[in-house]
């Protein structure tokens, strides 16, 4: 198997670990479910298909000399990621009521 292809389907299953549901765009059912991938295939073969993600920039970014450093970014990422999984947690226990 190409590593593409291991690649892929780890991707796949991670993301239907998480809730999504993995289908080709030729088979789509829009009703199936909230979150969706297609392949990068099926993408390519639509009319008007843009992947350009220009818009995603952050300016306030672009000089790498005014980042932090990788220690600071590194525990501001772990602190981000705990608050969330506290909210989520709590969101969690909320439905369970």
């Amino acid at each position: 198997m190409a590593p593409e292809q291991k690649a892929r389907q780890q991707i796949d299953q991670q993301l239907t670990d998480c809730g999504w549901l993995v289908q080709r765009a030729s088979e789509m059912n829009i009703s199936a479910g909230r979150w969706r991938s297609f392949d990068y295939e099926e993408l390519m073969k639509r009319d008007k298909v843009n992947l350009d993600v220009f818009w995603l920039k952050d300016k306030s970014l672009e000089d790498s000399e005014d980042l932090p450093d990788p220690d600071v970014l590194a525990q501001e990422i772990a602190d981000d990621l705990q608050t969330a999984l506290e909210d989520f947690s709590s969101i969690a226990e909320g439905l369970k009521e």
